[in-house]
């Protein structure tokens, strides 16, 4: 007997209609990002065929210098969003301030993205992507300004990321779990592949650049060390590292294998509260970590609740295996503790 024939995402969303009240016009947003992702899919795979190698010469807002493909994936990203009607307003990483789009249509989407992270890996072939949130506009906001993007990250309607890699993934939360598509590059579809995604509550695996331990807080230097000292430690088990250099790879990995990732906050620049931005890296993980059984915090705070105040905020990061996060969360409340003198 063969196996039935994978459902599409098209067909996937339709079919959520009675759980998710949103679903019809969810479905019509998510095409235009599949549209995207799509294209950047095949600029990535041409590679330096495709003259996409090597540096834009140019900065971005937070001072970061760009690659070719960083640029060339923003305007695909604006071009394939601002010109559909489900959407009023994008807020790019790669830009400084949101752009309000052009629309008949009152209830359009909010659509927050990192066009592709990852950008140290382009150079080199490896694992790159493109993460999005999804938010709904508020009622009276005809042309939304920046102020109306910043929602915590409980309000998000959708969130997902793809992963170029050996094969190009699209992974989606609505709310009701997760689940995973590929890209069938011969129809040109994102099929179902990998459905409810679930990530165990325990692991043996965690991903952070060790490089950076020496400029770490106390407390995340502590949780790392319990897990280097492996099964003579506290622990009393062996742990892995993992680590790839692109958020979406590692958070994959943690979805279809468990694991924790892993971005402290860095002494090197301490005015930053962290490296990665709330509104376009740590909500819309966040929001499929939970979904799948995982948990996210700041090590003090739970990312999805917290008001963010500015669209490029930054935060720490911890994310994954449920227990493991909170490990973390017990060594910054230990040593806040400790600081204020009281028993934990």
């Amino acid at each position: 007997m063969n196996p039935p024939d994978p459902i599409s995402l098209r067909q996937f969303l339709l079919a959520e209609h009675e759980r998710h009240p949103d679903a019809p016009r969810i479905t019509a947003a998510m095409e235009d990002i599949a549209q995207a992702t799509r294209k950047i899919s095949h600029l990535v795979s041409r590679g330096q065929l495709g003259g996409m190698l090597g540096s834009a010469g140019t900065a971005n807002v937070q001072g970061e210098t760009q690659k070719r493909l960083d640029v060339i994936a923003n305007d695909v990203m604006l071009e394939s969003l601002a010109s559909s009607d489900h959407w009023i307003g994008l807020a790019s990483e790669e830009m400084e301030h949101s752009l309000a789009v052009a629309t008949e249509s009152e209830r359009g989407y909010l659509c927050l993205f990192d066009p592709l992270d990852g950008s140290s890996n382009i150079d080199i072939n490896g694992s790159i992507g493109t993460i999005f949130s999804i938010l709904r506009c508020p009622t009276a906001a005809r042309r939304p300004q920046d102020h109306h993007f910043l929602q915590p990250g409980t309000e998000q309607v959708a969130a997902g990321f793809t992963l170029y890699g050996p094969a190009t993934v699209l992974v989606l939360t609505t709310g009701h779990g997760v689940n995973g598509f590929t890209l069938d590059r011969g129809t040109g579809e994102y099929l179902l592949t990998r459905a409810d995604m679930r990530i165990p509550e325990d692991t043996e695996d965690f991903s952070v650049n060790m490089s950076n331990r020496g400029y770490w807080a106390t407390p995340m230097r502590d949780y790392v060390d319990e897990c280097m000292r492996g099964s003579e430690g506290e622990r009393s088990k062996h742990f892995n590292m993992r680590w790839v250099g692109s958020m979406v790879a590692d958070v994959y990995r943690v979805l279809c294998q468990g694991g924790i990732f892993l971005y402290p906050w860095d002494s090197r620049d301490p005015g930053k509260p962290g490296k990665l931005r709330l509104m376009y890296e740590a909500n819309p993980m966040s929001f499929i970590v939970e979904q799948a059984g995982g948990a996210s915090s700041t090590g003090l705070q739970r990312i999805l609740d917290i008001q963010p105040k500015a669209l490029h905020e930054r935060c720490p990061v911890a994310l994954g295996s449920r227990h493991e996060v909170q490990r973390v969360v017990a060594c910054h409340r230990s040593a806040m503790s400790q600081l204020r003198g009281v028993t934990p």
